[in-house]
């Protein structure tokens, strides 16, 4: 009996982009990556105006390619800040939607999964996997220091997963089985710790805690923090900007374009980005306590693990912790569809939200 390939679409919705894909199973037909003007988006105030403006670009897509959606049998869709979950893949449901459209944080992931039910003319074949929400992290490492903040999980779990899966594969062994430190290098930076399967520990990379990266500053000294805040010279507004988009790399250099930083022959420039690996190797050493000591891998990816520069400094801070692989790249496209593969297959059972 042949094997049915099933048609998956990937929608990926980013703060200016709307990627889109279409799979025959994990083999890649059609791929495209609609930016957006930033300047044209400021005109769309609400949520429902970003559906309608994205799904006409989606649309437009599957005319171009002649593509049915009545002929697409799995939607596949970035996870956005749904309620805390476990890792996995979970099928959109209206409970889902309604989370998503009245999220306490407005952030693009939180599109993908309506534009999917919207477009899917089943609406139970509409799925998430490992949305930046996953919350894995043991009970000791919620404490902050103070009973009114815990910490969050908020991380790029998708990737890390995908990652981690990949290389338990490769080294012929089961992600359950392993310790691992992975870091994920990207606009944002997330340090995780996974044990036998569980991110038990991570920083909250989305606004707020960990090591600068390209936009976003990171954990800042506390007191000089609250100064600022209460100095009148900004808004909300403003200093949230300061953590996230105009933080990092962005706050000392002005720009976040790494590949032409890394090339700069400025000294200042270099001690920034040597800073900036600094305090994502320190990270490193704190999951590495976490794991106590007993780690089978730190994995560096995402975007900036392209720079042989940028894992070089990195791996010279942390090599004698454990052996350090490479893993560059995002594919956050083909991870989605890896998992809804395994999902047309019966190879992995979806949970309800």
């Amino acid at each position: 009996m042949a094997i049915i390939h099933p048609q998956i679409l990937v929608i990926n919705t980013g703060s200016t982009s709307t990627k889109l894909a279409l799979y025959e199973a994990e083999s890649e037909k059609y791929k495209v990556t609609i930016n957006h003007n930033p300047e044209e988006l400021l005109n769309l105030n609400d949520f429902e105006h970003q559906i309608e403006f994205r799904r006409e670009k989606i649309m437009n897509f599957l005319n171009h390619y002649h593509i049915s959606l009545n002929k697409i049998d799995l939607f596949m869709c970035r996870g956005g800040l749904v309620r805390p979950v476990e890792s996995g893949v979970y099928q959109v449901n209206e409970r889902m939607i309604k989370d998503l459209k009245n999220a306490p944080k407005k952030h693009a992931s939180n599109l993908a999964a309506v534009l999917g039910y919207n477009l899917s003319p089943v609406k139970t074949n509409v799925y998430i996997a490992d949305p930046v929400v996953v919350d894995e992290m043991q009970k000791i490492a919620r404490y902050s220091g103070h009973k009114n903040f815990e910490r969050k999980s908020i991380f790029h779990a998708l990737n890390h997963k995908a990652v981690a899966r990949s290389f338990a594969a490769e080294q012929n062994k089961n992600y359950e089985d392993l310790n691992l430190i992975i870091v994920h290098l990207g606009g944002g930076i997330s340090v995780g710790a996974h044990k036998k399967g569980k991110v038990v520990d991570v920083n909250q990379a989305l606004d707020g805690e960990g090591p600068f990266s390209p936009e976003r500053s990171g954990t800042l000294p506390t007191g000089d923090l609250l100064k600022e805040a209460f100095s009148g010279k900004y808004t909300l507004r403003e200093m949230e900007k300061m953590l996230v988009g105009q933080g990092g790399i962005v706050s000392y250099l002005g720009t976040n374009d790494m590949k032409a930083l890394e090339q700069s022959k400025e000294a200042y420039v270099q001690e920034v980005i040597q800073a900036m690996t600094y305090q994502i190797s320190k990270y490193i050493g704190e999951m590495a306590v976490v794991l106590r000591g007993k780690i089978d891998a730190i994995i560096l990816t995402g975007g900036l693990a392209h720079s042989q520069k940028i894992t070089e400094q990195i791996k010279s801070y942390v090599e004698f912790l454990a052996p350090v692989y490479i893993f560059p790249g995002e594919d956050e496209m083909k991870a989605l569809a890896y998992n809804g593969n395994l999902v047309w297959h019966k190879f992995l059972i979806p949970k309800e939200y």
